[in-house]
């Protein structure tokens, strides 16, 4: 008898958690509900139907707005190329900076040399640095540069931020392979590139993800260097979005500012369902040595 309460008492307490687990998930998803069916719904339907409703008549001419027509500042023009800007920064910003902190991570952890540690340390120390500290700095380098303004300068802005974040992601992942392997390819005449490329670099899809996926979603997020280090034409969709969303140009069209806030969150959003459980598994690929 008392076996038998003990198994009810567990499985009572299991479904206990399964239910809170619920509340705060529907507690956290509610926003984005609101925001989907807002941005399927006209505006005399916003104006006199509940906020949490489904839409009576779906229509999907605000995501036609938004992302083709929508007014930002004085002109009027959809997230379609500012969508693109951000394609064309994120992507070489997120491939340059993984390899040179698998590079970078490579080096520290298994090619140990005098200040290794320091050097780490300093890189580690940056990543900690706010962003506001360096704008006016990077705003000089910049235009020392010529890169003020281009969507080059916002690669290479986001390329040195990450820099200190890769090379700790991959850094302590690298320090858990067999130092063995190393000496080994060492003795049989290979050298520093050829040990990277043939050994570590095949091992690394677990953090490569991680770090894919870390690097994507803070620089296609990112709103303070793009509104920063960017010109007409050149500015990421973050930027278009809050122009949008902050645009006092006439009727004030809440379900176009949701349909353009779920399509400038669409990318991250799914990175995260494709990727998301190798996410978590790259995590802790290195967590455990041995």
């Amino acid at each position: 008898m008392p076996h038998r309460q003990n198994r009810l008492g567990r499985i009572a307490l299991r479904w206990g958690l399964y239910i809170l687990l619920g509340l705060f998930a529907l507690y956290y998803l509610m926003p984005l509900f609101v925001m989907v069916t807002t941005s399927l719904k006209s505006l005399e339907e916003i104006r006199t139907g509940s906020l949490v409703a489904l839409p009576r008549d779906v229509t999907f001419e605000p995501w036609r707005t938004a992302w083709a027509h929508a007014c930002t500042g004085i002109q009027c023009e959809g997230l379609r190329p500012y969508f693109w800007n951000s394609v064309m920064l994120a992507v070489p910003a997120v491939a340059i900076s993984t390899l040179l902190g698998a590079i970078n991570g490579y080096v520290v952890a298994q090619w140990r040399f005098k200040g290794a540690n320091i050097i780490f340390s300093l890189m580690l120390f940056g990543c900690f640095i706010p962003f506001q500290v360096v704008l006016l700095p990077m705003a000089r380098v910049l235009g020392m540069l010529g890169l003020a303004g281009s969507i080059s300068g916002l690669v290479f802005v986001h390329v040195i931020y990450g820099i200190g974040f890769t090379t700790l992601f991959f850094r302590n992942y690298y320090v858990n392979i067999p130092v063995e392997l190393v000496k080994a390819a060492k003795v049989d005449g290979a050298g520093f590139f050829r040990i990277f490329w043939a050994i570590f670099l095949p091992l690394s899809l677990p953090i490569i993800v991680v770090t894919v996926i870390w690097q994507f979603t803070q620089i296609w997020n990112d709103f303070l260097f793009g509104v920063s280090f960017s010109q007409a034409g050149t500015q990421p969709i973050t930027v278009a979005l809050n122009n949008i969303v902050n645009s006092t140009t006439g009727v004030k069209e809440y379900n176009v500012d949701m349909a353009a806030a779920i399509i400038a969150a669409l990318p991250t959003l799914l990175v995260y369902v494709v990727a998301g459980k190798y996410f978590i598994r790259g995590l802790t690929a290195g967590s455990v040595k041995g």
